[in-house]
């Protein structure tokens, strides 16, 4: 027996409607993407000037590493309540994930203090200037997360009751920015990741 004809055209994976927030968040982040790998690239090309100059990474970046990763890993566990409906772990892990950040922004703040107490800032050198470079720019993603995660939390905070937090949470605004929040705060966490893997190799 021959198929049902329909009318229907095969959408194309090149032509389908996609949401236009999380389109425009994954040009952000490729365009973050090709910015650091055009900075490793010049970095790697100037480093052999500097051979002789290299420091000692701070103690702080491998501290925060360990943050950054189990901040991760309590967003991951906020989403997972919020489908679940579980507001009060919602609240909690998310919470989490924002004092994680705060902590990730001090300990990188300690880390620049930490190298300017060793006089690294003294006669900076492409080696040591591209340190601040690719830190500070992977900051300024994180603090932009920051930000939005505490406007997240603030409603969470607000909706507190079960029915508040079941209205916010069938809304699919509501939703989509949880699942963007996620996405940024992942690309940001394997951003650093890949900043700190760089600086250990060429350090």
């Amino acid at each position: 027996m021959s198929p049902k004809p329909t009318t229907k055209l095969r959408e194309s994976p090149f032509t389908k409607r996609r949401e236009p927030l999380g389109f425009m968040l994954w040009l952000g982040v490729a365009g973050s993407a090709l910015l650091f790998t055009s900075i490793f690239i010049i970095f790697l090309l100037l480093l052999h000037r500097d051979s002789g100059n290299l420091i000692v990474l701070p103690d702080m970046f491998w501290l925060s590493t360990l943050v950054i990763l189990f901040s991760s890993i309590t967003l991951h566990e906020a989403n997972l309540a919020f489908n679940t409906e579980r507001f009060l772990h919602y609240r909690v892990f998310l919470g989490a994930t924002l004092l994680l950040g705060f902590v990730f922004i001090l300990l990188q703040i300690g880390g620049w203090m930490e190298m300017v107490n060793t006089g690294v800032f003294i006669g900076v050198s492409n080696s040591e200037g591209f340190i601040y470079l690719l830190t500070g720019l992977h900051l300024l993603h994180i603090l932009a997360g920051v930000l939005y995660l505490s406007y997240l939390f603030r409603k969470a905070v607000k909706n507190r009751s079960y029915v508040d937090s079941f209205v916010y949470s069938v809304n699919p605004p509501n939703r989509l920015r949880i699942k963007l929040l996620t996405r940024f705060w992942h690309f940001t966490g394997a951003l650093w990741l890949a900043v700190f893997i760089v600086l250990i190799f060429l350090y």
